[in-house]
């Protein structure tokens, strides 16, 4: 696995409103996303997911704001950069061209009033005025097939199109630019699972071709564990569990981690009873102290209630680098 960072947050606080009355979505997170890898990060809705991936490209909605932490993008042979230190221009520029975003609710993302070939157009028009209207019109044909349809397609409404198609017009345009990282922010939850799986495969062998990184974001977490490299499970505004995608599959540590893998039918292999996770996710106006999720937890035991564990390297595991925040797993000392 390529451990070549493109993309590091560092301790990134998000909060919705400010002062005495801000509600904290997103506390203290980090993670890394290594150059042409599948970062899968799943948990329910309400966990921080969607707020994380639009603090980090600076898309929050007022009233939300980055409150602390950074951001630092590594260019191919370049200097690194702070995305939140960018200037409205440095920002215009680093979207689409370094970093591309398949919204939540992709299928509806287009406008309704215009033709495929405008809207795909448009982006190259704006990121690249150099470009002649011939050698824009040539790339969203390319754009089209590079993503499974038929170039007789480019000058449909989006009305004229299934919600497959709508998807892949979305995944497209989101490549236009060749960015070196893609996130995607659940979109395929509309989709049935053929067709997700359909378009999964497609976009990991896009990636294979263009060399991207992607942050696939979902509450689903089979679909992680097929697709991804590694994945990070979020809960509370908490990265709670990072593993390799294979490991966390068979050997998961966190609680949760294990009632999101017992949430889904195995696609292959003997029948299993499904068992859900009890209760709500937290109130972020009001977090439980402790562990956040030691209200559901089947495990809970005495410190749990009291004090927040801290996500690092499990002492008592040998094997792949993952880490886990649970007071089941004591974390191993820095030093050792």
């Amino acid at each position: 696995m390529k451990t070549d960072p493109v993309l590091e947050i560092k301790g990134l606080s998000v909060d919705y409103g400010l002062g005495n009355q801000a509600v904290r979505a997103v506390r203290d997170v980090s993670l890394t996303l290594n150059r042409g890898e599948v970062l899968g990060l799943a948990g329910e809705s309400g966990s921080g997911k969607s707020t994380l991936a639009y603090g980090l490209t600076r898309l929050l909605p007022p009233p939300g704001v980055v409150s602390a932490g950074k951001v630092i993008y590594y260019p191919p042979g370049g200097e690194p950069v702070d995305v939140l230190s960018l200037t409205p221009a440095g920002l215009r520029e680093f979207r689409w061209a370094e970093t591309s975003i398949v919204f939540q609710g992709a299928m509806n993302s287009l406008n309704p009033v215009y033709k495929v070939s405008t809207q795909l157009i448009d982006v190259l028009e704006a990121h690249q005025p150099g470009m002649s209207r011939q050698a824009r019109t040539a790339r969203a044909r390319e754009l089209l097939k590079m993503v499974g349809i038929s170039e007789d397609r480019l000058d449909a409404y989006p009305h004229q199109l299934s919600g497959g198609m709508r998807q892949r017009v979305m995944i497209g345009m989101a490549l236009a630019l060749e960015p070196k990282i893609v996130i995607m922010d659940e979109p395929t939850t509309a989709l049935d699972v053929v067709m997700q799986r359909q378009i999964l495969r497609q976009l990991v062998d896009l990636r294979k071709r263009f060399d991207f990184s992607v942050l696939f974001i979902t509450h689903d977490l089979s679909l992680l564990v097929e697709f991804s490299d590694r994945i990070a499970i979020m809960y509370g505004g908490r990265i709670v569990e990072q593993a390799p995608a294979s490991v966390l599959y068979r050997d998961s540590l966190h609680p949760y981690s294990d009632g999101l893998l017992h949430s889904f039918p195995a696609l292959r292999g003997p029948r299993r009873d499904l068992v859900g996770i009890p209760g709500s996710p937290p109130d972020l106006r009001s977090m439980p102290s402790g562990c956040s999720f030691h209200p559901r937890c089947p495990k809970a035991f005495d410190p749990c209630s009291v004090d927040v564990p801290v996500l690092g390297t499990p002492a008592d595991l040998q094997g792949p680098a993952r880490k886990v925040a649970c007071w089941l797993h004591p974390i191993r000392n820095s030093a050792d």
